[in-house]
C-alpha cells in the first residue's frame, strides 16, 4: 500500500471505481464524522422501529447532519445543500427535520425521506458499484438483468 500523506494517524484507503483508482485520506476528523453519521442512521432506524419515537428520530437527525458536516466540512456541506439543483430536496429535508424536532415524527420522516432521495439520488450509481464489490451481494448485482438496470444510471456520478 502506498502512502497518502505525512500524517502518522491517517490511513490511506483505495477503492476501485469504474477501473480507476481513487484514494483519499482518512484522518481523525473524518473518522469522527463517519461515526456520528453512522450513529445518526442507527438512531433514526431505532426511532422508526419503535413506532416513530420522537426523541430517537430527533437525535438521529442531529447526529446525521453533524456527522456529514464534520466529515466533509461546513463549507462543502453548505455548498451541497444550497446548489440550485438541490433546493427541492434541501427544503423538503429541512422542513421534515423541523417537523421531527417539534414532534410531528411521521409527517417529518416522510418529508425527510423524500428530501433524502432527491438530494442523494446522484450518489446511487456509486453505491451500486460499491455493492457489486461485496462478496455475496455483488454476485446478485452482477446478474445480467440487474446489471443492465444499473448501467442506465452509471454515467451520473456526483462527487461531494
Amino acid at each position: 500500500m502506498t502512502s497518502c500523506g505525512a500524517e502518522s494517524t491517517s490511513i490511506c484507503y483505495r477503492f476501485i471505481l469504474s477501473s480507476k483508482m481513487v484514494s483519499f485520506e482518512m484522518n481523525d476528523r473524518k473518522k469522527i464524522g463517519l461515526g456520528l453519521t453512522g450513529f445518526g442512521v442507527l438512531f433514526s432506524f431505532l426511532g422508526i422501529i419503535f413506532f416513530f419515537d420522537k426523541g430517537l428520530l430527533a437525535m438521529g437527525n442531529i447526529l446525521f447532519l453533524s456527522g456529514v458536516m464534520v466529515t466533509i466540512g461546513l463549507k462543502s456541506t453548505m455548498q451541497f445543500f444550497t446548489k440550485p439543483r438541490n433546493y427541492k430536496g434541501s427544503v423538503a429535508f429541512g422542513v421534515g427535520f423541523f417537523l421531527v424536532l417539534i414532534g410531528w415524527a411521521f409527517l417529518g420522516m416522510i418529508l425527510e425521506a423524500y428530501g433524502f432521495i432527491v438530494l442523494f439520488s446522484g450518489f446511487w450509481p456509486t453505491v451500486a458499484v460499491f455493492v457489486q464489490r461485496i462478496p455475496i451481494l455483488g454476485w446478485i448485482f452482477q446478474q445480467p438483468f440487474v446489471a443492465s438496470f444499473l448501467d442506465r444510471f452509471r454515467t451520473k456520478r456526483v462527487p461531494v
